[in-house]
């Protein structure tokens, strides 16, 4: 009797597009994927090309300068300096002068802090010198609220009159940091 030839047996795969596509879900809800924050700096709106730019006048004594170059080079207020660590008292000092050294700012309302780079300027130097200019009024908003530096820069985690207050605060002293648009002489 002859016997019959069976095909070669067959897997059911009609179930693994589906078991596929199920895994797929499964690594897409469970996976995190990293963003990058960046800075949180407010840009200013961009402006009509219509309008003329506005004129701002300042008392040249209201504005504390500090440049960076294209070889990492910091001049504050017109003298080389090399350690930023530095710049937090001096900026404190500028801001909280209220008019009794002639040659720093009338008051918090109208000091400014100027800050400017070069295009050649290392990324790494320019957040080290910008991390301490906004931690000068960090450390100015911690003392007058009685929190750490690190509680008031997680500040919307607290209750509602601790916001209040630094809300208030805020606006005694605002934090009036001027980033220029860098010069163009180093770097491309």
């Amino acid at each position: 009797m002859p016997r019959k030839k069976r095909g070669a047996g067959e897997v059911n795969a009609g179930s693994m597009a589906d078991i596929a596509f199920l895994l797929l879900i499964f690594f897409l809800v469970t996976t995190t994927i990293a963003s990058d924050k960046g800075l949180a700096i407010r840009l200013p709106p961009k402006p009509d090309p219509n309008d003329p730019p506005p004129e701002v006048k300042f008392n040249e004594r209201n504005i504390f300068k500090v440049n960076i170059n294209s070889q990492d080079r910091m001049l504050v207020e017109g003298e080389p300096m090399d350690d930023a660590s530095q710049l937090k008292s001096m900026v404190q000092e500028f801001v909280n002068n209220n008019g009794r050294d002639p040659e720093s700012s009338d008051s918090p309302l109208d000091a400014v802090v100027s800050y400017k780079t070069d295009r050649g300027t290392s990324y790494e130097r320019y957040i080290e010198v910008l991390d301490e200019l906004q931690g000068a009024y960090y450390d100015m908003y911690a003392r007058r609220l009685g929190l750490t530096t690190k509680q008031v820069r997680e500040i919307n985690d607290q209750e509602p009159s601790v916001q209040d207050q630094y809300d208030e605060l805020k606006k005694e002293i605002p934090m009036q940091i001027s980033i220029a648009e860098p010069s163009k002489v180093g770097g491309s």
